[in-house]
């Protein structure tokens, strides 16, 4: 009985460690570095080599701004995959996801990323 106790409360542990992944560990290939981090807003600097997938994640809402042209093929949890073709100086506003993403274009592409805290966090 102990044991079947602590190895449910480890896979809760595990689990919970899943569906709150920094995207900076789980896609160290892709997001290279933390530009600005305080109580409001996370600030990331992101590039995708061609053919680079970041695996599952989740943002808080967060806006995007393209520092290169380039082509990502999206998937949002549960959607079909999408593909959105960006320019340099394109910025869009996203509400918090979990999703993946992969270079599907053959150019390297260069974002910031700028996740929004949620207010109670504060």
């Amino acid at each position: 009985m102990i044991s079947a106790s602590l190895l449910l409360g480890l896979l809760l542990t595990l689990s919970a460690n899943v569906y709150s992944q920094d995207p900076l560990k789980a896609a160290s290939n892709v997001y290279k570095k933390v530009l600005l981090d305080n109580e409001q807003v996370r600030v990331l600097q992101v590039e995708f080599a061609p053919g680079e997938i970041a695996p599952w994640h989740q943002h808080p809402n967060h806006i995007i701004y393209a520092l290169t042209d380039g082509k990502l093929e999206i998937t949002d949890k549960g959607k079909p995959a999408s593909v959105l073709e960006i320019k340099a100086g394109d910025t869009m506003y996203l509400p918090a996801v979990t999703h993946m993403a992969k270079n599907i274009g053959t150019t390297t592409v260069k974002l910031v990323v700028t996740e929004l805290k949620p207010a109670g966090k504060m």
